[in-house]
């Protein structure tokens, strides 16, 4: 393994912005979806990347040369059928969807070829990041439970930010560290709601489940850390917000980028806190400066969490509750 991560992005969008800084409109063209902004992330922190990508059609053809220029090492299986995009319009300071094409459902070969080669670069890198699909009925949710059965059986740290049957799948398969946040934990009924007593209950019976490390953001609210078995707040200083997108792929991505190097898990939470903290003070996801960022680290805290957040039931007794679902 030689320190780098790989970035498994099944489904990468083309975003087209419409924004107007002066008196004239101007149009911006990116790669984006999870996985390309977590991947940007990465290399602003430092960090090698392989991103692992499907591609088809005239969408595929624009993006392929703007992923190239992000720094990334793209390896791309072509896709007879084609890639989706994303259009809005930001001239009046607030983002306003046009259209959102998701892009077609990637095919039985089109899967095959795209997990064996995703799967041989996973295996060469310290850390696999399992990006989601842009919609979920794009790529099968088993495919991430072989995924992360494989690569974690073969020495490659598996770090995640799903939700829903995707997460679900993962957690047969155990991941080293899970971001999900609290929003995704009610809709997916993981927590009644977002009180420090249900979020602690997920979080206990997802680490139970086969999460390692399990970090849920909440928000305008200080994130919990459930690691080592042990309950934490982040602590962090308020910033404000150009664009709230992102934080999550941003954190996510620093987790990837410490470990990789060989750093701690507490350490890359905290530096994660901050490269989310900062991505939301500027326009474009999953962008930021290392020096900004490492500066930010330092006044990041893992506080342990209030007593009175966590239910009286034992990691144990919750252990015994997943079993019998």
């Amino acid at each position: 393994m030689t320190g780098h991560v790989m970035v498994f992005a099944p489904t990468p969008q083309l975003t087209v912005t419409v924004d107007q800084p002066n008196d004239q409109p101007e149009l911006h063209l990116h790669p984006g979806g999870q996985g390309v902004w977590q991947a940007r992330m990465v290399l602003s922190l430092g960090v090698d990347v392989v991103l692992c990508a499907a591609l088809g059609g005239e969408i595929g053809q624009v993006l392929e040369p703007l992923l190239v220029s992000e720094g990334v090492d793209l390896k791309v299986v072509v896709r007879d059928s084609g890639s989706g995009a994303y259009v809005h319009d930001r001239r009046d300071g607030s983002r306003q969807e046009v259209v959102d094409v998701p892009g077609e459902r990637l095919s039985r070969h089109e899967l095959d070829e795209l997990y064996n080669l995703a799967l041989g670069e996973g295996l060469r890198a310290e850390v696999s990041v399992l990006s989601g699909p842009h919609a979920p009925w794009l790529v099968p949710a088993d495919l991430y439970r072989r995924f992360a059965a494989d690569l974690g059986a073969n020495g490659s740290r598996v770090v995640v930010d799903l939700s829903g049957d995707h997460l679900g799948a993962v957690l047969d398969s155990g991941v080293f560290f899970l971001k999900v946040s609290h929003e995704e934990l009610i809709r997916d009924g993981r927590a009644r709601d977002g009180s420090g007593p249900e979020l602690t209950r997920a979080m206990y019976e997802l680490h139970a489940a086969g999460a390692e490390t399990v970090v849920v953001s909440r928000a305008d609210q200080p994130a919990l850390a459930l690691v080592d078995g042990e309950l934490f707040e982040v602590e962090m200083p308020r910033l404000e917000a150009a664009d709230p997108r992102g934080a999550g792929d941003s954190m996510t991505a620093g987790v990837a980028a410490v470990i990789a190097r060989g750093g701690d898990i507490r350490t890359a939470i905290r530096t994660g806190a901050a490269a989310g903290a900062l991505n939301v003070t500027r326009h474009g996801l999953g962008t930021g400066r290392l020096d900004s960022i490492t500066g930010l680290v330092e006044r990041i805290h893992l506080a342990p969490a209030d007593t009175r957040q966590q239910e009286r039931t034992t990691p144990d007794e919750l252990a015994d509750r997943v079993v019998e679902r």
